[in-house]
């Protein structure tokens, strides 16, 4: 199940949205060579990553804000920057962008402390904008709670885009989120669960004062819980490149036995 976009417009450019999708991407390919050389990569990431150890002893502060800019392979930073793209433009269309950078901030810092204190003695980096981006998506649940989101459904034989409202998509995230950090020990590497969980908390708390001044419960009884703008509509049109008529094969001749003439 994968979101790949949602029928809420933004009413004006996402300015910081985008700058965050080029800054994050321009990162990531100034050390993508260090992939290739798994000790420097590894250097690089524990000196700007979030090592919980080192935070719980009061050092590498400055890893919580770093390290959002970090991932750790193509597959990291493209899923981030996908929902950073369906998510962000609208929050800063309702938050503003100076408020919509601090609030991402704000998401991401929360979340790299909320993943130290889930496991406050490792000292595996931690790296990725992910806890921000829960940050969103906490967010806009609140703000937009039927907003339709198109996710992608592969499931072997079934392959379709299906709209969803916004509570059922993040709802089901969240609680994965939560479900695998409760199941995996805190002493194996790879997903920061807790960092997710952590920031899309935080997303909520934070965007209440924005949701408060919209209007709070009345916003959402005048909205039913949808975007306050007309939402997007999206079809599948069909081809203009016209379709060349398949010629059918000429009628293969068949071999007729001779006919004997009866001798009179």
């Amino acid at each position: 199940m994968i979101p790949i976009r949602d029928h809420n417009p933004a009413t004006r450019t996402a300015y910081v949205t985008y700058g965050l999708l080029a800054l994050n991407v321009v990162i990531f390919l100034a050390y993508v060579p260090m992939f290739s050389d798994l000790r420097r990569l590894t250097g690089f990431f524990l000196t700007y990553g979030i090592i919980p150890a080192q935070i719980q002893a009061g050092l590498g502060y400055g890893t919580l804000l770093t390290s959002m800019f970090l991932h750790g392979g193509w597959m990291h930073l493209l899923g981030n920057m996908l929902f950073l793209h369906i998510f962000g433009d609208n929050l800063e269309d309702r938050l503003g962008h100076l408020r919509f950078g601090l609030f991402y901030l704000a998401c991401g810092l929360g979340a790299g402390l909320m993943q130290v204190l889930a496991d406050p003695g490792s000292t595996v980096p931690v790296v990725g904008a992910s806890g921000a981006i829960a940050g969103l998506m906490g967010g806009y649940l609140l703000m937009f709670p039927r907003a339709r989101i198109d996710i992608f459904v592969f499931l072997i034989v079934l392959v379709r885009i299906i709209p969803v409202p916004a509570w059922a998509m993040l709802g089901l995230w969240f609680g994965l989120q939560v479900f695998n950090g409760l199941g995996t020990p805190s002493d194996v590497g790879g997903v920061a669960y807790w960092a997710h969980a952590g920031g899309f908390v935080l997303g909520i708390v934070l965007m209440v004062p924005a949701w408060i001044r919209s209007g709070g419960p009345a916003f959402w009884a005048r909205t039913h819980g949808h975007p306050d703008n007309p939402e997007a509509t999206y079809r599948f049109a069909r081809s203009s490149v016209p379709k060349v008529p398949r010629r059918r094969a000429p009628p293969k001749a068949t071999r007729v036995p001779p006919v004997r003439r009866r001798k009179g």
